[in-house]
């Protein structure tokens, strides 16, 4: 996504967002209507509708999507250990287990949430690009945990908008190695692309705001259980602002992970867990929440923490 910032010229004052900004930008109405409902325009730091006024001189910021790929919708294919949570007219709630992408992308041969849902008879909104289509936001192939998918077009605006402004809560827990100082605390660094390994995020000046606050729930000798809760939603977030404390999460070798302590707890991946979801439900408003307990691996690295300790 490309997010520009811009003072509203003197010749759009007046004008109506949507007819503003398709002149500004060289968008059609339609495109600008569907931003503004998405909650992807705003004017002086506030959500603007499309029928709201445009003022000269108002900071307006708006969220382009990318240019439009040729994609694939999902190949209905059966995850095995995918669990459905809870299932609704707008909502799908999954557990993602480990090893499985929330949607198809280049260079992925792997199974997908999508495609699981599709095998299992779940149809998704059809809103987003192809291969994404119902996805609202995402969990790493590594990540496991509670995640949900819009099914109705009205659900995927709601949720989409509800992410980008910040009103869903997220909370994983992750084993991080050593003992974070202070054992509650707040990471407020920007991310971005790594500038040596574009397969991978790290914290970079001048990257987007990425803020997380965590909080020890147990010391192990060798490593903390930390409670996470995201107030952005950057790629690899956790991992990365961990990673930049020096206390990576266990398994995580891309991350800067020692190998012999993955090894000794039985890790393949990284130990992090999508444990808590909750929002505000797109059909009635109701505050909503969701949760997963820890899959067996990360519960046998738990257990054999414990009784090294």
């Amino acid at each position: 996504m490309n997010s520009r910032t811009l003072p509203v010229p003197d010749g759009l004052d007046g004008m109506r967002v949507d007819a503003g900004l398709a002149k500004l930008l060289g968008l059609s109405r339609t495109v600008i209507a569907a931003l503004a409902e998405s909650g992807d325009v705003s004017l002086d730091g506030r959500a603007a509708g499309k029928s709201d006024r445009l003022t000269a001189g108002a900071w307006l910021e708006i969220t382009l999507p990318e240019p439009e790929r040729e994609g694939e919708p999902a190949p209905a294919i059966e995850v095995p250990g995918l669990k459905i949570v809870h299932e609704d007219d707008d909502i799908v709630v999954v557990d993602k287990p480990v090893g499985v992408a929330a949607h198809p992308s280049p260079g992925w041969t792997g199974t997908t949430v999508i495609g699981g849902l599709a095998a299992a008879g779940v149809r998704v909104s059809t809103s987003g690009a192809a291969e994404r289509q119902g996805v609202v936001h995402r969990l790493d192939v590594g990540t496991t945990g509670v995640m949900v998918v819009a099914k109705s077009e009205h659900a995927y605006t709601v949720l989409k908008r509800a992410f980008k402004e910040r009103t869903v809560e997220k909370g994983y827990h992750a084993l991080v190695q050593g003992h974070p100082d202070p054992s509650a605390g707040t990471i407020d660094a920007p991310i971005d692309r790594h500038p040596k390994h574009d397969y991978k995020f790290a914290v970079v000046a001048g990257g987007r705001p990425s803020v997380t606050h965590y909080e020890t729930l147990e010391a192990f000798r060798a490593a903390s259980l930390v409670d996470v809760r995201l107030e952005t939603g950057r790629t690899h977030q956790i991992r990365v602002h961990f990673a930049a404390l020096r206390h990576p999460c266990v398994g995580d070798l891309a991350y800067g992970a020692d190998p012999t302590l993955a090894k000794r707890l039985g890790m393949t991946r990284q130990w992090l867990h999508a444990r808590r979801l909750a929002f505000h439900h797109p059909s009635d408003g109701q505050w909503v929440e969701f949760t997963s307990e820890y899959p067996d691996d990360l519960r046998r690295a738990l257990d054999r923490l414990a009784a090294e300790s």
